[in-house]
C-alpha cells in the first residue's frame, strides 16, 4: 500500500498525541491535536491504515506544511 504523508495545515504547537507509531487507524481518526491561536485543531488520518512514523512530539512547534506523520 502506498505511504501517505500527513501534513500540518496550520502552524502551531503539538498539544496532544492521540495515536502512536504502529497503531491501526480508521479513516478520519485523530492522530494528534495542534494548538494554534488558542484553538485546538485535530489532525486526522486521511484514510485507514497503519501509522508507520510519527515525526513530532508533544510540545513541538510545527510550521504549515510540515510532515508530521506517515501512514501506510
Amino acid at each position: 500500500m502506498k505511504r501517505i504523508e500527513v501534513v500540518a495545515e496550520v502552524a502551531g504547537k503539538v498539544w496532544k498525541i492521540e495515536a502512536r507509531a504502529g497503531a491501526a487507524l480508521a479513516s478520519e481518526e485523530v492522530i494528534l491535536v495542534l494548538e494554534s491561536m488558542k484553538m485546538e485543531i485535530p489532525v486526522a488520518a486521511p484514510r485507514a491504515g497503519q501509522l508507520v512514523e510519527l515525526r513530532v512530539a508533544e510540545g513541538d512547534m510545527v510550521s504549515e506544511g510540515t510532515v508530521i506523520a506517515i501512514i501506510a
